[in-house]
């Protein structure tokens, strides 16, 4: 005798009689419709939420994060398409002597820099991170298969015969779920299972499910939930803004480094002048001696200046020698023997004439050029959103949950979507809800929170308050300096007048040549020193306008973070 075979799990026995009851509980040609057009929106929304992950491109790399020279806005044209390709510097040699101008230079080093290099990643890198936000909101899909096999054997008590059954089961799901900005999590699912025992005949259940928890108090609205995506935005706002920061820095570097180089050259081309100037004095100073016109104690005086000037010769090489390593290392051109190749500066240290603005025009470009200060503000704002955060954490969790259902049976699968057999329906509708006692560790997190956000506030006035300190005393600087270049320019004339006069008293006898030898050395003072005031001047002039944020603007660079970052009201303390 074998088992009777059950021909729908949910009527595990009885007569005819109720399972016609069964049947007619869970018919209905209208649910049938009803069930089949549910599992046909499932899958649209599947089908659709595939097709709009499956256009989402991770972009690390964009045109917002160049730095070069500023490129014209391209026309499109219907022959050629606009193109973001990045202005280059013109091809230099990789051997010989290597020629520049302050703007190759800049152009140079921008391109090879390797801290520049270092320094271009960062915003790429954050952005990922705005990615890695964003796919908290990706659909998610999920699917998964089994497949068993179960073999009986047992004996039936009224006969006595042995009785085989053999049960193969397979089961199937597919599923979709995604959580919104606005706190709600949907999912969708469709799962099928197959039981086949033989003796008797095989059951398929096909059940879709669609399920929405929406919060209502804690993590409820888009401010909330989309703080992490905007924190991501304002963190790549700020490394674009440092990277601004280190594109100054690193130009400002490589003009001062220039005119450092120029300076060397001159003091060996001064030193060498004067070195040519003291050994005519002592010639002449040995000719004098040797017809008896002067005493054997003045050749003491010109051979010290000599050896003076000398001993300076090998200074201002040793000087010229180290400036080329750091020039060479700051535009790092392509050459296979970086460290030996020889410098050639096309432009000289000549004093140029700019019309500065009133100091406070100077700071007012700061206070919203500066990259610190929009790097503090960008700071303010994030500190906002971790209070938002912070402060719906406060909440209790308060969560409303719907969940819709529908089952269908059947001797085939395509009959059990359509629910052939039988069908049975379901929703349920419930409240969820948590609150910690005292909630002290939300409390001491948004009371960290609003901390912060007041150490912000004071970190960037004070930030401010160095601004201005830096500018005010950038700009002195650049007067002083520029009144330094006329008064070394009127020291070195009339030096030259007093050379020229102890060397004309000093052939009539009237003068010695100690007083000659101090007469050139204090003109050599006076030469260098107007060339270094000249040469401080240019660099005064690129400090200042470095510390007020307009450097790259007045170079014609491109870099990001151009746009100053607006200021927030200050919060009212009292935490």
């Amino acid at each position: 005798m074998r088992e009777r075979h059950t021909p729908h799990p949910r009527i595990a026995t009885g007569d005819a009689a109720s399972a016609n009851h069964a049947s007619r509980q869970f018919y209905s040609p209208r649910g049938d419709s009803c069930f089949v057009t549910a599992i046909r929106v499932a899958f649209s929304f599947l089908l659709l939420c595939l097709a709009a992950t499956a256009c989402v491109r991770l972009r690390p790399h964009s045109e917002e994060d160049y730095v070069g020279p500023v490129i014209p806005p391209a026309v499109p044209s219907e022959t050629t398409a606009p193109t973001t390709e990045p202005a280059k510097a013109a091809a230099v040699p990789t051997t010989g002597t290597l020629q520049l101008t302050v703007p190759e230079a800049i152009l140079l080093a921008l391109e090879n820099n390797h801290g520049m290099r270092i320094q271009r990643f960062g915003p790429p890198l954050s952005r990922l991170n705005e990615a890695i936000a964003r796919a908290a909101f990706d659909p998610v899909v999920t699917a998964g298969a089994s497949y068993s096999r179960t073999r009986t054997r047992s004996e039936d008590p009224v006969s006595g015969d042995t009785v085989r059954t053999t049960t193969e089961r397979t089961q199937g799901n597919i599923g979709i779920s995604t959580f919104l900005p606005t706190g709600t999590d949907v999912s969708i699912g469709l799962s099928t299972s197959r039981s086949d025992t033989d003796p008797g005949p095989a059951n398929n259940t096909s059940r879709g499910q669609l399920s929405v928890t929406q919060s209502l108090l804690r993590g409820f609205g888009l401010d909330v939930n989309l703080a992490s995506l905007r924190q991501a935005r304002l963190d790549t706002q700020r490394s674009q803004y440092e990277l601004r920061g280190y594109a100054e820095s690193l130009i400002a570097q490589v003009e001062e480094t220039y005119w450092d180089y120029a300076l060397a050259q001159e003091q060996i081309r001064i030193v060498t002048d004067s070195l040519n100037l003291a050994l005519d004095q002592l010639r002449e100073t040995q000719e004098r001696v040797q017809v008896g016109k002067l005493a054997p104690t003045e050749l003491a005086a010109a051979e010290a200046e000599v050896a003076s000037r000398r001993e300076s010769l090998i200074n201002a090489r040793s000087t010229l020698a180290t400036t080329r390593l750091r020039l060479l290392r700051l535009i790092n051109p392509a050459s296979p023997n970086l460290w030996d190749r020889p410098i050639e500066l096309l432009d000289r240290p000549e004093p140029i004439e700019a019309e500065l603005d009133a100091v406070e025009e100077h700071v007012k470009v700061a206070l919203l050029m500066r990259p610190d200060l929009n790097q503090a503000r960008l700071a303010i704002q994030g500190s906002d959103l971790t209070l938002v955060q912070t402060r719906n954490g406060l909440l209790p969790r308060l969560d409303l949950f719907i969940t819709l259902g529908g089952t269908g049976y059947a001797d085939s699968f395509s009959g059990s979507v359509r629910g052939e057999d039988s069908r049975s329906y379901e929703g349920t509708v419930g409240f969820n809800f948590d609150y910690p006692i005292g909630n002290r560790a939300p409390q001491a997190r948004h009371q960290r929170a609003l901390i912060s956000r007041d150490q912000l506030e004071e970190a960037l006035q004070n930030t401010r308050q160095l601004v201005e300190v830096d500018v005010r005393s950038a700009y002195i600087e650049v007067t002083r300096a520029k009144e330094q270049v006329a008064a070394t320019s009127a020291t070195r004339r009339a030096q030259e007048e007093k050379l020229r006069s102890e060397t004309e008293k000093f052939r009539v006898g009237k003068s010695t040549s100690l007083q000659v030898a101090q007469a050139q050395r204090d003109l050599l003072s006076a030469q260098i020193d107007e060339v270094r005031s000249r040469a401080a001047y240019l660099k005064a002039l690129v400090e200042l306008y470095r510390l007020e944020g307009s450097l790259l603007e007045r170079r014609g660079i491109q870099a990001p973070g151009r746009q100053p970052v607006a200021d927030l009201p200050p919060r009212r303390t009292g935490w």
